[in-house]
């Protein structure tokens, strides 16, 4: 695991301790975070949520070990890492990619 740049008090055993629901309501929320900035037409700050968003998905990766769980999650980051490299944000695919983590999280 590389040493993480946004959430540098963050440890894989500290990030355990959330339930797996909170874990992935939390990449969530950087996702919702990332609709309201590309509403806003603030790219810079959408690029700042997907950043932070993909350091918390790749820690759940990294901490997760059940293969079905995991297979789900690396197709969310490869999604999540389309998003980051949108020039203006795609509002809609933001969207379907929220509603699928939020649809993990039950």
């Amino acid at each position: 695991m590389y040493r993480l740049k946004l959430h540098k008090n963050l440890t894989p055993d500290r990030w355990q301790k959330f339930s797996l629901k909170q874990r992935e309501l939390m990449i969530a929320n950087e996702l919702n975070r990332a609709k309201n900035w590309i509403k806003k037409r603030d790219f810079e700050e959408v690029k700042n949520c997907y950043e932070r968003a993909l350091e918390l998905l790749d820690l759940t990766i990294a901490t997760t070990k059940g293969k079905n769980r995991l297979k789900e999650y690396l197709r969310s980051r490869e999604m999540m890492g389309k998003l980051y490299l949108e020039k203006k944000g795609n509002l809609r695919f933001n969207n379907q990619l929220f509603t699928c983590i939020c649809t993990m999280s039950q």
